[in-house]
Parts: structure tokens; sequence; C-alpha cells
């Protein structure tokens, strides 16, 4: 008698009993039969690559804390979004860093037309006409203190924010950007931002909403790529959210909608899934994730000392947002994805 016998004649259940003859590994037994049940794919159109402008001509600065990631004088951003838009890359989000000497208490730079991030819109427009471009209105590049609003008595002035905010959304749509995407958490901003562009002849540009930007420790190199990092002074923990707050972000994307938001984004993206998937299921809106710095980083770095498969990783770790619920994902892997699934 052998085991299986043995089992049957003990009163023992077969697997068949147990499962109900369904055994689910059926479906993985062969590559194509787990491409045909495979739920959620990750393609090229799911992308859109952030990148770093710096003032200059040929320059393309390496960032220490993002390996494989450079900051990148107006000329070669130019190129780089015709490479991305061979990629099929649907759309660059762009972050300056300003000179020291440009950057004061109220961030008074973004008001200039010919601001680096305006230039490079242009530049890039004119360079890939077909690749849509996501500015952020934000003042932390150009503040001398490195937070993302007007500081007075040290305190972030809420109103005045929003007022120089819509300003610079108004210039950057006129430079060309296709969405806005104000990623500096004052309230009232989408609504002053949306009225603000409709009055000026810009309702087809659309705003890409920080509905629920967490006061988070991902954003180290970031900062270092936008020069911020040694500039801030305290926190920004009065205007970002507490990452110990789901309800909380779902009434923010709910208020960020009512205003006129086309779209929400998550931020940071991995230790957040559920808040995507909370925010997918609540609204039905289009939801994207920041795949943020410090994710990056860590992924890069872990894959350097050889820990984990730096690709594999990467790939799932993208596939994840997109299981959470996302339409799209800010990711500096953006290139290097593109370029494995077209290969």
């Amino acid at each position: 008698m052998n085991k299986f016998s043995a089992a049957k004649a003990a009163g023992t259940r077969t697997v068949d009993e147990i499962t109900g003859s369904r055994r689910l590994r059926r479906m993985r037994k062969a590559g194509w039969s787990r491409r045909l049940v495979q739920e959620n794919r990750l393609t090229v159109d799911d992308l859109i690559w952030p990148i770093f402008v710096v003032e200059g001509t040929n320059v393309r600065q390496p960032i220490e804390a993002m390996p494989g990631v450079f900051r990148l004088s107006v000329d070669l951003a130019a190129e780089e979004a015709e490479r991305a838009a061979r990629l099929g890359i649907p759309a660059i989000a762009t972050f300056p860093n300003v000179e020291r000497s440009l950057r004061d208490q109220t961030g008074s730079a973004i008001l200039d037309p010919d601001n680096l991030i305006n230039r490079a819109t242009r530049a890039i427009k004119a360079a890939a006409p077909d690749i849509g471009v996501i500015t952020d209105a934000a003042l932390d590049p150009f503040t001398s203190h490195g937070h993302d609003g007007i500081v007075r008595d040290g305190v972030i002035v809420n109103d005045e924010t929003v007022g120089q905010v819509t300003a610079a959304a108004v210039l950057q749509a006129a430079a060309g950007a296709d969405i806005i995407a104000p990623s500096d958490m004052m309230d009232g901003r989408i609504g002053a931002i949306r009225d603000a562009l409709d009055a000026n002849g810009f309702q087809d540009v659309a705003i890409m909403s920080y509905a629920t930007k967490f006061h988070s420790a991902f954003y180290g190199p970031y900062r270092e790529a936008i020069g911020t990092a040694g500039l801030l002074q305290g926190d920004k923990k009065t205007y970002y959210l507490d990452h110990a707050n789901s309800d909380e972000a779902v009434r923010e994307a709910e208020q960020d909608l009512a205003e006129g938001a086309d779209m929400i984004m998550v931020k940071p993206g991995l230790p957040y899934l559920d808040i995507i998937r909370r925010l997918k299921d609540e609204f039905a809106m289009p939801t994207f994730a920041y795949q943020v710095s410090g994710e990056y980083a860590m992924i890069e770095a872990a894959a350097a000392n050889g820990w984990i498969d730096g690709e594999r990783a990467m790939l799932e770790s993208l596939l994840a947002f997109k299981r959470a619920g996302c339409d799209g994902i800010l990711t500096y892997f953006a290139p290097r994805v593109a370029e494995l699934l077209k290969g």
C-alpha cells in the first residue's frame, strides 16, 4: 500500500476532496497560461518621467543619491524629451534646480515668464510637440528657506501662497505646459488655479492634484536634486499630510476634485498603496502615484550591493501601483522601463 492509499484508508482527505477539485496551480503551469490570466499589466503608456533641469548649456550633472539620474540643462532636457517620445513615454514632469542667487523669501522668481522651468517647457514642446509636459507651481525650488509657501513670522501663509502659485500656474500654461500639478498642499489652490486658467484662455490645460502628499522621509534625494536639502528651515508637517491618516487623505482628494482637479496623485508611492486603492474605489477618477526619489534610491542601492535583482524589483514595484489601481506612475525608472518593454 502506497502512502496515498494508506492515507485514504486512514480517513485522511485527498487533495481533491480538500480543494473540491479546484486546483489553482493549473493556470500557473506554463508561460502561455500565466499570460492568459494575468490581471494587471505595465505598459509604456503608464509612465511619466520626472526630470530635473538646471542652468547652462550641455550640462549633465549626476545626482549622488540617485544613481543614473541627472540634472540637465535645457538643451539636453529637450533632447531627452525627444528620446522619451521615441520610446512612447506619454509625458514628462519637470523640476528646476534654481540658482541660489535667484531664491528669496517669497520665491518671486517663479513669476518670471522666462524662468528656468518655463524655458524648459518651451524647449521641450518645440523638440517633442506630441509629448505631454507637466509642471509644478510650488514655490520650494524658488525660496531661500526651502518651503513650498511664503513664510511670514515663521508661519507658511496659505492665501498669499495660493495667489502666487496661481499666478505661476498661468505663466506655466502660457509657456506650453499641458498639465499643472501643484504640490504645495495649500488649501484652495486647485479651485484658484482652475479659475485663473479658465479666465486666461487655458480651459484645456488640465490639473493633476498632489491630493495626498504625505510628510515623508522618502523625499531626501529629491531635495538634493533641486538644491533645497541644506536650505529647509524646520519641516513641512503643517501642510503635508500626516502619514498616519487615511480618512484625511480621502477628504483632501474629495475637496481637490470638487474644486476642479482632473486627476489625483498619491505621493510617495509604495508605502501608500492602501491610499491609492481607497481613492480609486472612492472616486473612480484618474489616479496616479509618484514613485519618489527615496523609493528609487533604495532599489538602486540594494541592487548595487547585490542584495536584490534591481531590474526585477523595479518592474515588480511598478506593477504594484497598477494592481493598487493607478492609471499611471511618475517614476525615474521611466526610460529604462520603456526600453525594456519596447525591447
